[in-house]
């Protein structure tokens, strides 16, 4: 039987893939940002994924790439800070869309979901099984990761709410380098300040 990454992958030789949200744009401050029929902030460079965890960590390890799940919720403004403030630095765009394939799930969705051990279950209760409290939540998955039996075994790295875009984008650096084998993040953030002033660089926070 064909799994749904092998389905997908067929599909993708005889369809040209078109936009996947229809519900409009929200504007905030001149910037626009897709809004998705479930009240979710989009970005046009989300995976359209048929939401089996082990087939999409499997699927980015074959591209050399990491996984991150993005949990938000409908009315979330620290979702909308995320979309609005740091998916608008060119950097962190470009540093994700090298290194990342990206999933959004909703905290309260219904959506049917297969975890990394096999269970198929609604995203809401998947946010549950994976301790997911706060929105937005990202996780990360390492591509080496990929044939974990679990979310346990599978996750890396995860930032519970919100973090301004220089700790985002360094929490991303931290999990592609796996400096999370080494390190703790916080003395991850003290050596790249150290390095900056080294260089006579003055770390932009933003």
């Amino acid at each position: 039987m064909l799994t749904r990454r092998e389905v997908l992958a067929s599909a993708a030789a005889v369809a040209v893939a078109g936009p996947i949200y229809a519900a409009g744009d929200a504007t905030e401050g001149g910037v626009h940002v897709e809004l998705g029929d479930d009240g979710l902030h989009k970005q046009p460079w989300f995976l359209d994924s048929f939401l089996e965890m082990g087939d999409d960590l499997q699927t980015a390890a074959d591209q050399g790439r990491n996984l991150l799940v993005i949990w938000e919720q409908n009315g979330c403004p620290y979702c909308r800070e995320l979309h609005y403030v740091n998916f608008q630095k060119k950097q962190i765009v470009e540093f994700i869309q090298q290194h990342f394939d990206v999933i959004q799930l909703d905290m309260f969705g219904s959506r049917e979901v297969m975890d990394f051990d096999g269970e198929t279950l609604e995203e809401r209760r998947l946010a549950d099984k994976w301790g997911v409290q706060f929105t937005p939540t990202t996780m990360a998955f390492h591509g080496d990761k990929a044939g974990a039996a679990s979310v346990k075994e599978a996750e890396v790295f995860r930032m519970p709410g919100y973090l301004r875009p220089f700790h985002y984008l360094s929490s991303l650096e931290y999990v592609v380098a796996k400096d999370y084998e080494n390190q703790g993040f916080q003395r991850f953030l003290q050596d790249k300040f150290k390095k900056l002033e080294e260089q006579g660089i003055e770390p932009d926070v933003w």
